[in-house]
């Protein structure tokens, strides 16, 4: 018996020797590790919709985009941020009519233009992904049309079905996007968007609306017996696209997959008996050109993306900047993408966990749609040596970049006080009001206090990447700075201090009052004190006036903002698209919220301005549209209605053997474009999660002597009592 205790012991122990070399805590099998596979996470419930005409969250992104394939994108490395084609054959120019229908010159002012002509060619060489839709059966007509319920039995995913097809993409397919846009059944954030710019699309969004009341619930709204007068298909590969006025932003939203092509065939065949009891859906099963597929959809739990074998591939990107060459993101120039064959999103509802089997190994990038991690990571290294040292020792990538995003604070146009002024004296007061106080919020203490030096003082609307930015010190605020010979500096409090005084407020008392200045803060975070806001009230003792915070809950705080009761308040804007319209229309009279509800939250008001604005919007890029930009600029900088705040900036957090990674929020189909080294990554998890064996090996030879004493123990005792008996006296013996 003891030799047979000898025996497991000394096996167990051999046994966890063996293994040594092996990672045991890997949450995916070990032979998937060394596969061309790529693994990050979601921290969400799952995506709440990819259906391309109603997806507007950036969580979604990294589906939606490795689907389907717009008509544009934008190039991946190139800044200024610039349009490339996808699904189209390249990025055209539209042509120019007038009211009646006359062709106008290139050059044709704005105010002439009354349709804008785009008229686009698609590639011949797409394919659709393999789906059942397109599945057709011998005699030539659909496998699962009309599905019946034995074919639906068991089917709860789209690789369930056993049959798929596939057909080449045609310009009726994006006409069929523009239709669903307007289809009631739909219902798409941006169809008032499209509606106020694509020829017909209003009145097509009222026939479409009069159809379904009259149409059965469970009957399929087949969209293409209706037609859309501005978008229409001149023959298989030909689009056009009919655009009211001139509207030179329009091609941004082109590369957005609001509009890229959608089949027919989809949309009928998940709109069938029993498909939507069976999790089958185009909001859950999209189907696209791109290059990937949905291949799994676990609520909750994971998500997988595939190669799509039908996708024709694109060369890797072969301009860059010297930076792009010094960081490699130039070494896969002119090689086909994807280089991924499948991508797993597998759910992490903590952000520890997350972190922590990221710097395991297990994720080769933390999330892949958002940049806080990369900037969280190198805020962590600047504060702690120890976690510096381990990032270095792991090699990890960290790096950041300046979004197309603007955090700022306003003054409200209409307030008596930091407002326009009923009188021009009222007015010229008002604005020396507000450059004081905008000299006296230090923006650079801001950003290295509360964003970790992880951002870019604004010193106007625009952001990096859009043109008409301009870096400093060509693009300085001059109201609230001065260069010295090429230093850039925030002028300094006593000039604040002139200025507050010759607003009629000196050492922040009313001239003629002599009461003192109070200015009110609506804050959107319902708290009246935190770190940033007795920041902001120090900001103003400096200069004697006093700050006083309103804080509501947020949707308070937008009623207040949509009734013009707000007198200060930080608000914020992210782009849509890289394009200074997008930014600057949140100052244009006719947008402001009170008297619109507009995006103007200022409710600013400037006829030179909007005069400018008006003239600005129909330009082309240039440098006429870019001269137009300055004035504006200067405009907004000496009435000072915002203080410009600061640009955020996103970053990226992957391991050393993910390759081609650059941060940007703009461009959402990064998938394709990045590289994994598995061999590399199956290395490096060995080593940083080899198990520590000896306490086992310790435990289980004490729980081993611990058993055999026991059993000797036992035998012992069984012995003892055999001889008790042995010489116990007989029964009836005296």
């Amino acid at each position: 018996m003891r030799k047979l205790w000898l025996v497991v012991v000394v096996g167990l122990v051999g046994g966890l020797v063996g293994c040594g070399d092996e990672v045991v805590n890997n949450p995916y099998p070990s032979e998937q590790v060394a596969e061309n596979v790529f693994y990050t996470a979601f921290t969400q419930r799952s995506p709440r919709t990819l259906d391309s005409a109603t997806s507007y969250s950036g969580d979604e992104t990294p589906i939606t985009y490795s689907v389907f394939e717009p008509l544009y994108g934008y190039h991946y490395l190139e800044r200024p941020y610039k349009l490339m084609p996808r699904a189209a054959v390249e990025v055209v120019e539209p042509y120019y009519l007038d009211a009646q229908g006359e062709r106008l010159p290139a050059d044709a002012d704005g105010e002439q233009v009354a349709m804008s002509v785009y008229d686009i060619r698609l590639r011949p060489d797409i394919l659709y992904q393999p789906h059942p839709a397109f599945a057709r059966s011998e005699s030539g007509g659909y496998s699962y049309w009309p599905i019946t319920p034995e074919q639906l039995e068991g089917k709860y995913a789209i690789p369930d079905f056993p049959q798929s097809g596939t057909r080449p993409l045609v310009a009726d397919d994006v006409v069929y996007a523009f239709k669903r846009l307007a289809s009631p059944r739909v219902v798409s954030p941006i169809f008032s968007t499209m509606a106020a710019h694509v020829e017909g699309m209003r009145d097509y969004g009222e026939q479409l609306k009069a159809v379904n009341q009259a149409l059965p619930a469970e009957q399929w709204l087949d969209l293409r017996e209706y037609e859309l007068s501005g978008v229409q298909a001149l023959d298989e590969h030909t689009l056009r696209i009919r655009v009211l006025g001139k509207y030179p932003q329009f091609k941004y939203w082109l590369a957005m997959t609001f509009v890229a092509p959608v089949p027919w065939e989809a949309d009928r065949f998940y709109h069938q008996p029993g498909m939507a009891q069976h999790g089958l859906s185009f909001s859950r099963w999209p189907v696209g050109t791109g290059p990937y597929m949905l291949t799994e959809y676990i609520p909750n739990r994971r998500h997988e993306l595939t190669r799509n074998p039908n996708f024709r591939g694109e060369p890797y990107p072969c301009e860059g900047s010297a930076e792009d060459k010094a960081a490699g993101l130039l070494d896969d120039c002119g090689k086909p993408m994807p280089f991924i064959d499948k991508a797993i999103f597998s759910i992490e509802k903590e952000s520890v966990p997350l972190m922590g089997k990221f710097l395991q190994g297990y994720y080769d990038i933390p999330q892949l749609e958002r940049g806080e991690y990369g900037v969280a990571m190198l805020v962590a290294a600047e504060d702690s040596p120890e976690k510096a040292l381990l990032y270095q020792e792991r090699a990890l990538q960290l790096s950041s970049a300046t979004e197309a995003s603007l955090f700022y604070m306003g003054f409200n146009w209409l307030d008596p006080i930091v407002g326009k002024g009923d009188t021009p004296e009222q007015a010229e007061r008002n604005r020396y009001l507000r450059q004081a106080i905008s000299i006296a919020f230090d923006w650079e203490e801001f950003v290295s206090i509360f964003q970790n030096d992880q951002a870019e003082v604004a010193h106007s609307p625009l952001p990096p990447g859009v043109v008409g930015y301009e870096p400093l010190p060509a693009g300085m605020n001059p109201t609230v700075y001065t260069e010295d010979a090429g230093h850039v500096r925030r002028r300094s409090l006593d000039e604040a201090r002139q200025l507050l005084a010759k607003a009629g407020y000196p050492d922040g008392r009313n001239s003629e009052t002599g009461a003192p200045l109070i200015l009110y803060y609506d804050s959107m975070t319902g708290m009246g004190a935190s770190a940033s806001l007795d920041w902001m009230r120090r900001q103003l003792q400096a200069i004697g006036v006093q700050f006083e915070i309103r804080a509501s809950d947020y949707n308070r705080f937008q009623e207040k903002m949509s009734k013009g009761s707000a007198q200060l308040f930080l608000w914020g804007w992210v782009a849509d698209y890289p394009d200074a319209e997008n930014f600057l229309f949140q100052l244009y009279g006719p947008q402001a919220k009170v008297a619109h509800g507009g995006e103007n939250a200022a409710n600013y008001e400037n006829p030179e301005y909007d005069k400018l604005f008006r003239a600005m919007r129909y330009l082309d890029d240039g440098p006429e549209k870019e001269a137009v930009i300055r004035k504006m600029v200067s405009i907004l900088q000496d009435d000072a209605v915002w203080m410009f705040g600061y640009f955020p900036k996103s970053g990226g957090a992957a391991h050393s053997w993910v390759h081609n990674l650059k941060p940007s929020q703009m461009v959402r189909n990064t998938l394709q474009y990045l590289r994994i080294d598995p061999e590399r990554r199956v290395v490096f998890q060995q080593r940083w999660n080899q198990p520590y064996w000896w306490p086992l090996w310790l435990a289980l030879l004490l729980g081993g002597g611990v058993a055999v004493y026991l059993w000797r123990q036992v035998k012992k005792r069984e012995q003892q009592t055999v001889r008790a008996v042995t010489v116990s006296p007989k029964e009836g013996q005296p």
